[in-house]
């Protein structure tokens, strides 16, 4: 890699961490966006591309963070030629919104001694999206978020979602933890939470914690530990991973902070103020932890033709 694209990768990571960090100065967490369908219904999705495939990772709370900042209604975006091959038109005057994406090539150089070596070079480059919101004649595509349940089959749902990970998962006391030296989930009981949707989230929480065991996704981020970041790191997955997982569930709980938050919220501050890259790679760490915990589900499709 060139300096000139060493930079350009550099910004992109100040430029993005700084408007998160100023998201959260203000007290907006940019990764909880509820979308509010027709009749005041609470719909929730992850951003959605012009085909309906989900954004992951960074992207989605880029994405979300611009929604709020900005009052979309719609979860799909999708870029100038997209909406123009959709038979759609950006309207003049929209400004659209940056989004990432990071892939690697392969690249073949020679040593010192002569040898020929492949390197994995990775990269970051940048593109521009526009929010359905902002597009003309997408002929009712702009809202659509594909739920097949009513609210109480999404919690029932997310239920069976859990219990299909195979965590072993305890009832009872007033704190939620996952206990790594046993492997075990600690919740309060059900009927402890403001409702089932905030039961949800904590165990989304907790969940993404699960993942991060040695046997599973083995989570490794002990070279934090000489500054003293290492659970605030871990802390910030596990938001994230709850929050990705409850849009995935279609679950939209109360966006009240748990009593840690505050003490989390500075914590995190200070970890992205010193580290451009750490909300990357905490998002990273959070979507490969919800992935793992949709590996875990039982495919629907086998068992129906079995």
């Amino acid at each position: 890699m060139n300096r000139q694209q060493s930079n350009q990768r550099s910004d992109i990571y100040s430029r993005i961490t700084t408007k998160i960090i100023a998201d959260l100065k203000q007290g907006v967490r940019p990764w909880t966006k509820p979308w509010t369908a027709g009749g005041g219904t609470a719909e929730v999705s992850r951003p959605l591309r012009h085909n309906g495939q989900p954004y992951t990772g960074i992207n989605v709370l880029l994405l979300w963070s611009e929604a709020i900042a900005r009052g979309f209604a719609s979860p799909r975006w999708m870029t100038f030629r997209q909406a123009i091959e959709l038979g759609g038109a950006v309207r003049r005057g929209e400004t659209g919104t940056t989004v990432v994406f990071a892939s690697s090539f392969i690249r073949a150089e020679t040593t010192e001694t002569g040898a020929e070596i492949e390197r994995d070079i990775p990269f970051l480059k940048t593109y521009t999206v526009f929010n359905t919101d902002q597009i003309t004649g997408l002929n009712g595509l702009a809202h659509s978020i594909a739920r097949d349940q009513d609210w109480m089959s999404r919690i029932g749902a997310a239920g069976r979602f859990f219990a299909n990970t195979g965590a072993l998962i305890r009832h009872g006391g007033s704190a939620a933890y996952y206990a790594a030296a046993r492997d075990y989930i600690q919740m309060p009981c059900v009927d402890a939470f403001r409702d089932d949707a905030s039961y949800v989230a904590v165990l989304s929480h907790e969940m993404t914690h699960w993942t991060a065991a040695p046997r599973r996704l083995d989570r490794d981020l002990s070279r934090y530990a000489k500054d003293r970041s290492e659970r605030a790191r871990e802390e910030l997955i596990a938001e994230l991973g709850s929050c990705f997982l409850c849009a995935d569930l279609g679950v939209v709980p109360e966006l009240e902070p748990r009593p840690d938050h505050a003490s989390y919220l500075d914590s995190w501050l200070k970890v992205l103020g010193n580290d451009k890259r750490a909300i990357f790679s905490a998002a990273a760490h959070a979507q490969r932890a919800v992935d793992y915990l949709h590996d875990l589900q039982p495919d629907l499709n086998k068992e129906e033709a079995a």
